[in-house]
């Protein structure tokens, strides 16, 4: 099974500017119906719309600048 990181981890991404916190895992962009390992939200500013949801993969990431609650 797939370990993913935990809810509430903050990243930065590959050629990306600004911390971003993922809200979930393994994930469809139902504008393109593809499937993502993660989607986050603007960091700090929170979940704003669906508009601003940021789909990625593991692959994207460059930095975990914070870790998730892991149980």
């Amino acid at each position: 099974m797939r370990k993913y990181l935990p809810i509430g981890t903050v990243v930065l991404l590959k050629n990306g500017d600004k911390p971003i916190m993922i809200f979930g895992k393994n994930q469809i962009c139902v504008k393109n119906n593809e499937i993502f390992d993660y989607v986050a939200c603007l960091f700090p500013e929170g979940n704003i719309s669906s508009d601003f949801n940021i789909f990625f993969n593991e692959d994207d990431i460059e930095k975990i600048i914070f870790r998730g609650l892991e149980t």
